[in-house]
This record gives C-alpha cells, structure tokens and sequence, in this order.
C-alpha cells in the first residue's frame, strides 16, 4: 500500500463534498500539472490520501481511500490526463495546518513543504503515522 496527499480548494470541492458523495466515491479528475499526474497514475486501489484544503484553510482535514486505479480523465478534451476514484474514509479529529507540518521537524521534508503547488503527492509512511496520529484518528 502507497499513501498520498491530494490537495483541493473547499470552495470547489471539500471534505464535506467528498463525505456526500457516498460510498461510490469521485473521480478526483482536473489535474493538469504532469508531476501529479505521474503521482495519480502510479496510485492502486487500496492506496490511502490524506485530504488537504488548500488556498483556505491550508490544513490536512481527512482521509480517502483510493478505490479505481487511474483511468482516462473525463474532463481531459485532449485525452493526456488520467483520475483516480476516491472515497472518504476519515475525518480528522484535528485538523492539521500547514503551520504545524513545517514546525514538526520529522515531517519538515514532506513535497508538501516542498513543493508547495504540487497537488498530488506521495507521503511516506512513518509521515502518515506521524500525522494520523497529530489529527487523533
């Protein structure tokens, strides 16, 4: 199992959004960056993401569990760019702030800090520990 960090602005789909759209889940589609759309492609089913609210908030809210591997994005015209399918999984108890990851010297090396545009992402997995564990899930 892979663990990933999808980024999106609340105003145009957020945690919430993602809880409403059941257990069917979303194509998480529209990425055009080619960096995080070599991430969604190398994503599996089972893979688990954290959900950060990015611009607003700028803060890791949740969790969803990759449930279809990378397809054709539907939204692509030119047919270049691939989705994924995501459901939620977890809200976090604790919203963790963007603030608190860099101030936290065992995940100060995350792309999230690095790379700060990149909206998918990979996060290793003593990161995600460290991380489930400051949003108390």
């Amino acid at each position: 199992m892979n663990y990933w960090l999808l980024k999106s602005e609340p105003y145009v789909w957020s945690i919430d959004d993602q809880i409403k759209a059941g257990d069917k889940g979303i194509a998480w589609d529209g990425v055009r960056n080619y960096q995080a759309a070599n991430n969604l492609k190398k994503m599996k089913e089972g893979d688990l993401c954290f959900f950060y609210h990015s611009n607003l908030g700028k803060e890791i809210v949740g969790t969803v569990k990759v449930t279809k591997a990378a397809f054709l994005d539907k939204t692509d015209k030119k047919k270049r760019f691939v989705a994924v399918q995501v459901r939620f999984e977890k809200k976090l108890k604790v919203p963790i702030s963007l603030e608190k990851i860099k101030k936290n010297k065992t995940i100060s090396h995350l792309p999230l800090i690095k790379q700060s545009r990149l909206s998918v992402m990979p996060i290793d997995f003593k990161s995600w520990k460290i991380i489930c564990k400051m949003g108390k899930i």
